[in-house]
């Protein structure tokens, strides 16, 4: 479990009708709660034992104890038609991500005192939350028994875990982006539009807290920890101190200026004058604390590693920040991938970076020097990538962007790493998606995405797609790898 995520308790507050059996609802509340306990980690919710029946005094009493209860999510369970003003006002009121589920009718042979109509009354909560400009997550098909309600607030959690993160997080950042790098240059407007905090340092800042940490009492403790944790793959010895006074500064750093914030992300600088001036390339320490659940973006990419928060929240777990790189060789496809997997060449792709992916996400790795900068560069300044093959199976492939005019888009792509070798150097996986081809040309062309992409390591696909809803990204900036014979609006027809 990562201290840099939250843990979601979500707050059940069962609302009735006035011309409703109030017991209608807290029954089929208590059968919820036993449900989900039954199926899932009780620890995720708690029942709220007020029902709301159609009171604005009732709302206030259940939002104060929820609140208590230290609940940072809610569930609005109509548990028969629900009073729209009472409930959409709790709704309005409570201070975290919410979701709106209704009851379904039970059994044929109770249709007169035991009917709810709570399918009608889902309609009027959604019409009563548009009025207030409230948002909500409400469920593909909101309406179920206990089972189906259990289930449907369990999906919920990696939603709410997201977006009380967001809610709750500072991206400190280390700047300017590199020179000719303009693709990672995004608005910072919508960050505040999203509750996102975010510093801005210049890297000089961060050059001066490195050297204010030499001789910092730590350093051998840190260092020897990442000798342990790489092992024999462990090729620069050299320069694991200076890696760990680099590990020692963004943690306090972290410490000193995450303010009233809960969770923090990093956007750091990683070159040009990084590697001549600190000595060394950060790509380790990265992966580290990405793997700790505390993401740390490549080239200062402020939305990459909004991203990987994202994922990290919805996930529960380390993701990673690759480049869309390079095309898969005809003759590795042939050897490879071709009648093995079914998958077309246009499907597959290479994602890389130096080495900034967490070691449990690579199926082999070793401390490396960063190749293409030892081009121009003393190897000696180059070291400090953690190198290897990534770790196949499932992947999901994703971002959220802000526009050069500010406006939000995002996309997310299902797919896999095959357990091919890429025959290359840096963190490196042979990537499939499934219509890759199409997407690459009609999405993150068309929509001028830059060639970062989140990686989170299984499919994530449907709860990051309602966390991008729930985020007010218009339904069309939403994109996904549309399948053979579903056109992109901007696809040519005549092929």
């Amino acid at each position: 479990m990562f201290n840099n995520i939250p843990e979601v308790k979500i707050g059940i507050v069962a609302v009735s009708r006035d011309c409703f059996p109030e017991s209608l609802a807290v029954n089929r509340r208590k059968a919820l709660v036993e449900a989900y306990a039954k199926k899932y980690d009780k620890a995720d919710i708690y029942e709220c034992p007020i029902c709301i029946v159609e009171s604005e005094i009732h709302m206030v009493q259940a939002l104060e104890d929820i609140k208590k209860a230290g609940c940072n999510a809610l569930c609005v369970y109509l548990g028969n038609f629900g009073p729209e003003i009472s409930e959409t006002l709790l709704a309005k009121h409570f201070d975290g991500p919410k979701m709106f589920i209704a009851a379904a009718e039970e059994s044929q042979n109770d249709l007169s005192d035991g009917r709810g109509d709570a399918y009608c009354g889902m309609l009027n909560a959604s019409y009563n939350l548009a009025l207030r400009n409230v948002g909500a997550y409400i469920p593909e098909y909101p309406v179920g028994d206990a089972e189906d309600c259990a289930d449907m607030i369990h999906e919920f959690v990696p939603i709410a875990r997201a977006i009380d993160g967001l809610n709750n997080l500072k991206i400190i950042s280390f700047g300017p982006r590199p020179l000719n790098f303009l693709a990672c240059n995004a608005p910072i407007k919508q960050l505040y539009n999203l509750n996102v905090e975010i510093e801005e340092n210049s890297e000089l800042d961060l050059f001066e807290a490195f050297n204010k940490h030499a001789g910092d009492p730590r350093i051998k403790e840190v260092a020897a920890d990442m000798a342990k944790e790489l092992g024999a793959g462990n090729k620069k010895p050299e320069v694991l101190e200076k890696l760990a006074q680099y590990e020692i500064t963004l943690l306090d750093w972290v410490d000193a200026h995450k303010g009233y914030r809960k969770y923090v992300a990093i956007a750091g600088k990683c070159w040009p004058a990084f590697q001549t001036q600190f000595g060394f390339v950060p790509c380790y320490v990265n992966s580290r604390l990405t793997g700790r659940g505390i993401p740390v973006s490549c080239e200062v990419d402020i939305y990459g590693v909004l991203s990987e928060f994202i994922g990290t929240c919805v996930s529960n777990d380390a993701v990673t920040l690759l480049d869309i790189n390079n095309s898969v060789p005809k003759d590795m496809y042939k050897q490879s991938i071709e009648g093995k997997y079914d998958y077309k060449h246009t499907d597959t792709f290479m994602g890389f970076h130096c080495g900034n992916t967490c070691s449990s996400k690579l199926s082999c790795f070793e401390m490396r020097n960063q190749k293409i900068m030892a081009r121009a560069l003393p190897v000696e300044v180059t070291n400090g990538t953690l190198e290897g093959n990534i770790m196949p199976g499932d992947i999901t492939f994703f971002r959220l962007q802000s526009t050069a005019d500010a406006k939000l888009r995002a996309y997310v792509a299902e797919g896999e790493v095959l357990p091919v070798d890429p025959m290359s150097f840096g963190g490196i996986g042979v990537f499939a998606i499934k219509e890759m081809g199409r997407f690459y040309r009609y999405v993150l062309i068309d929509k001028n995405y830059p060639h970062h992409g989140a990686v989170a390591f299984g499919h994530f696909g449907k709860a990051l797609f309602d966390v991008f809803k729930y985020l007010n990204v218009p339904f069309e900036e939403i994109d996904y790898n549309h399948p053979a014979g579903l056109p992109y609006p901007s696809e040519n027809p005549f092929k």
